[in-house]
This record gives structure tokens, C-alpha cells and sequence, in this order.
């Protein structure tokens, strides 16, 4: 790379990692590819819900430019004197598998990927919790749809619910969720036991057949 291009994108990776940092604590490789303008929100959310197979796949730009946008980053994050953490990528599917984000699949490339930088002025205490937060397996979405039309793409049956995989929508009996029970909104002090005591759960979103404004 040119060296006006490489401090040209230094500045870009600089600025996005200086935003992330300001509005959460801590910044992370994927802040700065949607930050820099490479990696699509859009795309982001169907990689995370597992619809993507790995996330450079759908970062715009080629491996090169990639690499050294990451290289300039970490330089940028040792330099501020902030704190490496690797944290666990898990989709937003039943099978909870990790999450890939490299073509290559390289276990190196893959570590440093998940690896966050904290910053150095919270606590260890914070610290901690933040790591926490951030590796928890985001919660399951399930979709209760407007009529029974909808086909599930593995068994060809319709039910109450369904949950979006990447071919198309599955029914709960398919994606083994059909143990969960529904439970109706209007409690959220039993929303929160029976949370904390499942070992798995899933939010309910229902469509409503109110258009909105033009």
C-alpha cells in the first residue's frame, strides 16, 4: 500500500475506533470495519445470526486492505494503552455455533478478530463484567407471523411460530425448540425468573397489521 493511502486509512481507523471507544468502553475489529465504511450494519446482523458463512465474506473490500486495517488498528489500540480481551462470538441460532469470521479459518486470524480492546480507565471489576456482557450468547428470536401461510423449508409444515434460517423460515419442531413454552407478555417479574433459571430461551416478536405513517 502507498504510504499516503496507509495514513490516510490509519486516520479513518483511528476515528472509528476513537467513536467506539467514546460510546462503550471498549472497541472491537468488527467497530472499526463498519466504522471505516467496509462492513454493511445489514450484513453484520445476518452474519451474526449465522445466514453468513464467514464475515469477510461480506466485508467490501479485498483480504490485503483487510489485513492491513487490523494491523493499523491493533498498533493504534496498543498505543493507547488500551487492553486486549478475547471474547466469544456466538450466533443467533439454536446450534449456538461460533461465529467464523475469516475465509481461511486460520485459528490465529480467528483469535485476533475476537479480540477486543478495553479501555485502561474502568476498573478491573468493570472490566470483568463488561467481558462478560459482551461474550453472552445473544438471545433467540422467534417470530409469531400474521397467518399460517408461511411453509417451514425442512418439513414443508406451517405452526404459531417460527424462527428465520438462512434457506428460509423453520418451525420450532425442526430447529429443536419445540420443548420451549410460550409465555405472554404483561409479567416481566416471571419474564425474568424463568430466564434466569432456563438454560435457553427465545423472545417472541409479533407483526402488527397496523400500517405505519406514509
Amino acid at each position: 500500500m502507498h504510504p499516503d493511502n496507509r495514513k490516510k486509512l490509519n486516520d479513518r481507523v483511528i476515528r472509528a475506533a476513537e467513536v467506539a471507544l467514546a460510546a462503550q468502553k471498549y472497541v472491537s475489529p468488527v467497530d472499526v470495519l463498519v466504522g471505516i465504511g467496509w462492513l454493511d450494519p445489514g450484513a453484520l446482523k445476518r452474519w451474526r445470526q449465522g445466514q453468513v458463512d464467514y464475515l469477510e465474506r461480506v466485508t467490501q473490500t479485498n483480504l490485503p486492505r483487510i489485513s492491513e486495517a487490523m494491523k493499523l488498528f491493533r498498533s493504534c489500540a496498543t498505543a493507547k494503552g488500551l487492553i486486549p480481551s478475547e471474547t466469544h462470538y456466538v450466533a443467533r441460532t439454536p446450534s449456538r455455533q461460533t461465529l467464523r469470521f475469516s475465509k481461511s479459518g486460520n485459528p490465529t486470524i480467528e483469535r485476533l478478530y475476537r479480540t477486543h480492546w478495553i479501555s485502561d480507565e474502568l476498573s478491573e471489576k468493570k472490566r470483568e463484567r463488561l467481558v462478560e456482557r459482551t461474550s453472552r450468547a445473544p438471545e433467540l428470536v422467534v417470530i409469531q407471523p400474521l397467518n399460517d401461510t408461511w411453509k417451514c423449508h425442512r418439513c414443508g409444515g406451517t405452526a404459531d411460530l417460527l424462527i428465520m434460517e438462512s434457506p428460509g423460515p423453520a418451525c420450532m419442531r425442526c430447529t429443536g425448540l419445540a420443548d420451549l413454552e410460550f409465555l405472554g407478555a404483561g409479567n416481566a417479574l416471571l419474564t425474568r425468573r424463568v430466564k434466569a433459571k432456563s438454560p435457553r430461551h427465545a423472545v417472541v416478536v409479533r407483526f402488527s397489521k397496523t400500517p405505519g405513517p406514509l
